[in-house]
């Protein structure tokens, strides 16, 4: 079951303010929107939105936000003399759904960047913007579930930043060498992993619990 962080009473706000933020910053400041999504992340904006803030998901315009995004990764805030949004389109609905899709998953906005789930992916299809928000929902999934399983699982990522081998994690950790190799090759789902074993793989890797765990679409 998905906990989600905050109340549907809010979803509505929320959607307009990333709404009104992604359509604002791609229109109004010519960002082209991989890079500013990135910004967005890299500036904890996105965290603290994702983590339900009331300052960010309710308390602050979608123009707030942008400005408040490019403060925090140091950019100069363009002076734009008034704002006019004529007109809701492909970028206002790819924050639209953005945020409707992060709340509803209780994934992280940067698992998206990190899976494939970027405007670019996202404003082609714009067109689902005349369908139920559960196609856009199913879209997504498929989007992230094909780039998940081509990309290496997390237990890897941070086995080898840490310059292990498998063989090394198995001996620091007590997990037998086999069980990790069927989990970096996805035939054993680590998320099913007793807890005992997530935790001695974390300590191993020095890492938190949740670090080498995948997320789950499925529930």
């Amino acid at each position: 079951m998905v906990i989600r962080a905050y109340q549907q009473f809010y979803l509505s706000d929320a959607q307009q303010n990333l709404a009104v933020m992604f359509d604002y910053a791609i229109r109004s400041l010519c960002y082209e929107p991989n890079q500013f999504f990135l910004y967005f992340i890299q500036s904890g904006v996105a965290e603290k939105f994702g983590h339900a803030n009331p300052k960010y998901i309710v308390g602050m315009s979608g123009i707030d936000l942008c400005e408040h995004v490019l403060q925090k990764i140091g950019s100069e805030v363009p002076v734009v003399p008034e704002v006019f949004f004529v007109e809701q389109g492909a970028e206002f609905w790819l924050g639209w759904v953005l945020a409707y899709y992060q709340w509803y998953s209780g994934l992280r906005f940067s698992d998206f960047q990190e899976y494939g789930l970027v405007p670019s992916e996202i404003l082609p299809r714009y067109i689902l913007h005349e369908a139920d928000i559960s196609k856009f929902v199913t879209v997504a999934n498929k989007i992230i579930l094909t780039n998940k399983m081509a990309s290496p699982t997390h237990l890897q990522k941070i086995r080898k930043s840490r310059g292990l081998t498998q063989r090394q994690l198995a001996e620091l950790s007590g997990v037998s060498l086999r069980m990790i190799q069927l989990y970096e090759q996805r035939q054993n789902d680590i998320n099913k992993a007793s807890g005992s074993v997530i935790d001695s793989l974390a300590r191993a890797l020095c890492c938190n619990f949740y670090e080498v765990m995948e997320i789950n679409l499925n529930d």
